[in-house]
């Protein structure tokens, strides 16, 4: 076997004496790239979240659909797919429109729940909530979507900042 040749025969500026002169990543790209993963997990979360509710709103309907619910599911999915072209595209505009659009997924998804009463018929009789636990998970869902959004949403914010070219400074 040959043995590796000595540091002198190295040529120059491969024995790590340049490394004034190499270029370092701004910190800011690194964010950029750990936020696109972590909204991707987000969005992925919260396409099933919607799918879960879309399911809810299709079994629980009797005659007529249920407008604000559906309404819901409309939002939630295109705000889906333009928080996803905004993650894939770096662009901060498409990432405003899912920011504002999903929020407006959530709270109507909220005030579903809230016209339904179905809490406070649970608080008032205990031994309801057996017979109706489809409504259950419903409600699950939609606080655990709240939950999901408000993450969303400080992320979101994290990657426009980092997206965003820095303010020169004069």
């Amino acid at each position: 076997m040959q043995q590796r040749k000595s540091a002198s025969g190295r040529p120059s500026g491969t024995d790590g004496s340049d490394f004034s002169y190499r270029m370092v990543v701004d910190s800011r790209y690194q964010k950029v790239a750990s936020g696109k993963s972590r909204l991707y997990a987000l969005i992925v979360t919260q396409a099933v979240i919607q799918l879960i509710g879309a399911v809810y709103t299709v079994l629980s309907t009797s005659k007529e659909p249920d407008r604000l619910a559906m309404s819901a599911i409309a939002v939630g999915f295109g705000s889906l797919i333009i928080g996803e072209l905004g993650r894939r595209r770096s662009r901060v505009g498409f990432l405003k429109v899912y920011m504002v659009a999903s929020t407006a997924t959530t709270f109507l998804w909220i005030a579903c729940v809230a016209k339904s009463n179905f809490i406070l018929k649970v608080i008032e009789d205990q031994s309801y909530w057996e017979t109706k636990k489809l409504e259950l998970l419903e409600t699950a869902c939609v606080l655990l979507g709240l939950l999901i959004q408000l993450f969303a949403i400080g992320t979101t914010i994290s990657l426009i900042g980092n997206m965003s070219p820095p303010k020169r400074t004069s």
